[in-house]
């Protein structure tokens, strides 16, 4: 057995999605190909990276069937194109209810082919004031945790809102790397989304990465934006405040191994 990569170059993209689908395909195709030209050999596309700003109904009607559609071909050959392990944020998929949409990360390997996906679990709602978000009325929520294994670690998936439930990560196990793509609000990220993003670093000992959507788009929403890779003692290697790009470190296993060995708290859980 070929033992594990001791380093491997990690990208987030970080995106401001249109409501236009073939506008957000572009900036993928050129954001993925400068985060590989950086050294990446994992990619984290955003949540919602297709299309934000729609309505309800034009986001449904780009709803794909799972193994199909020209949303996973887009992804499945970029990962080809570039040799990369491509995690493709989100996307809409069918389920079984037909008035909504599963919120999905489909994951792809460098020859191109699906090893994972997973349907976000927690849906966002929030009120204050004239900012009101209820993701029920549109998402179909998933029903469990979901990992995925590559030659250099083991990694778990979650969704942005996904943050804030420390238990779905405890059920994925002992994790290398985390990844959560979102599109948190500004109002909520400026709060809470780097306390929560190093939180579950810290108590997990694993890297993150965060990738966000995050500006102001054309219809006015803000997304916080400030994605970032958080390395497993809660360091932040690299972030992006704003706007469109991406940003990249490397996972160290020496660095994961070393800090699991002085302070082992995941051999210290007592509940099970």
């Amino acid at each position: 057995m070929t033992a594990p990569a001791e380093t491997v170059r990690l990208a987030a993209v970080q995106m401001v999605s249109t409501p236009r689908l073939e506008d957000n395909v572009a900036t993928v195709r050129r954001l993925v190909a400068g985060a590989v030209a950086d050294g990446a050999r994992l990619v984290v596309l955003p949540e919602f990276f297709p299309m934000i700003g729609a309505s309800d109904e034009a986001r449904l009607a780009i709803r794909e069937t799972p193994g199909e559609g020209p949303l996973q071909s887009l992804m499945a050959e970029t990962a080809v194109r570039h040799g990369v392990w491509l995690v493709g944020g989100s996307i809409p998929l069918l389920g079984s209810d037909s008035g909504r949409a599963l919120n999905s990360t489909l994951v792809f390997d460098p020859q191109g082919q699906q090893v994972s996906r997973y349907d976000k679990m927690h849906l966002f709602g929030f009120k204050a004031g004239a900012e009101s978000y209820d993701e029920s009325l549109s998402i179909e929520p998933g029903d469990a945790p979901m990992a995925f294994d590559t030659p250099f670690a083991r990694v778990g998936l979650s969704i942005c809102y996904d943050l804030r439930f420390p238990e779905l990560f405890r059920q994925l196990g002992e994790m290398d790397i985390l990844i959560l793509p979102a599109a948190f609000t500004a109002t909520t990220g400026e709060a809470h989304w780097e306390v929560l993003l190093r939180a579950r670093a810290i108590e997990n000992q694993c890297y993150v990465i965060a990738s966000a959507q995050g500006g102001r788009h054309e219809t006015g929403r803000k997304t916080w934006g400030h994605s970032m890779i958080i390395d497993p003692w809660g360091d932040i290697l690299g972030v992006l405040p704003s706007g469109e790009g991406w940003v990249c470190a490397d996972f160290n296993r020496q660095r994961l191994e070393t800090v699991r060995h002085r302070l082992p708290a995941l051999k210290h859980r007592r509940i099970r």
